[in-house]
């Protein structure tokens, strides 16, 4: 999902600055809003963690050019079950800067795109999640055809904001086309394995029942809504 650079260049990368600026100040409201019901406290340790782990999932999980960006096992619904809207959010938007920093300097410029392309699809996963899951369903309980459904929202809002940002600094052209399309189909593997890789964190997170009042996971993996 990251933007190759050259793709959108000049003053046109302000745009993705400004709508990157908008999701974390919406991901900041989230944040508030769970941090008057349970502390700042789990908040903050929920973010680390998730920073942590969205650094390691850029680096050693398997990842490649394809067409105008990367295809990458991020793995935003497993954050977002484990964690929640709001420190998966961050966790994304910091573990992608840091990522960028240390190790890929050359994707700093792209960083407002690419934060858009994650976290925009992030909240949208949030939203799917109170029709798909009952409200009298804890996380750690959800099934396939539920994380398919997660994972392939998140995904494709992905894609979808890739695809804008090539159009919209590369123009339509045939090539520009082929790329877009090429990166699409790359990202079909993924959809398929995500929700697996969902129900395996989910599985372990059953095992760790001792830890629902440690304040690390979303309060909503071992408890049901209602």
């Amino acid at each position: 999902m990251h933007i190759e650079p050259g793709v959108v260049v000049g003053a046109k990368l302000a745009l993705g600055f400004v709508t990157a600026t908008g999701a974390v100040g919406y991901a900041a409201k989230l944040a508030r809003d769970v941090a008057k019901s349970e502390g700042l406290g789990p908040v903050i340790l929920r973010t680390l963690i998730a920073t942590a782990l969205v650094l390691c999932f850029f680096e050693v999980l398997p990842h490649y050019p394809v067409g105008v960006s990367e295809v990458h096992f991020i793995l935003g619904s497993t954050l977002f079950l484990m964690f929640g809207a709001a420190p998966a959010a961050f966790g994304l938007a910091t573990g992608l800067l840091l990522q960028g920093m240390l190790f890929a300097p050359a994707d700093l410029p792209q960083y407002g795109m690419n934060v858009t392309s994650l976290l925009v699809p992030l909240f949208v996963v949030n939203s799917i999640a109170r029709r798909v899951i009952p409200a009298n369903t804890a996380y750690k309980d959800v099934g396939y055809k539920q994380a398919l459904a997660l994972s392939t929202s998140f995904q494709a809002g992905v894609v979808a904001w890739v695809a804008f940002w090539a159009f919209y600094g590369s123009g339509f052209g045939a090539e520009n086309l082929a790329q877009v399309a090429t990166f699409g189909a790359a990202y079909l593997s993924v959809i398929v394995i995500e929700p697996l890789l969902d129900l395996s964190v989910l599985a372990v997170a059953k095992t760790l029942d001792r830890l629902e009042t440690s304040g690390l996971f979303h309060r909503r993996m071992y408890h049901a809504a209602i």
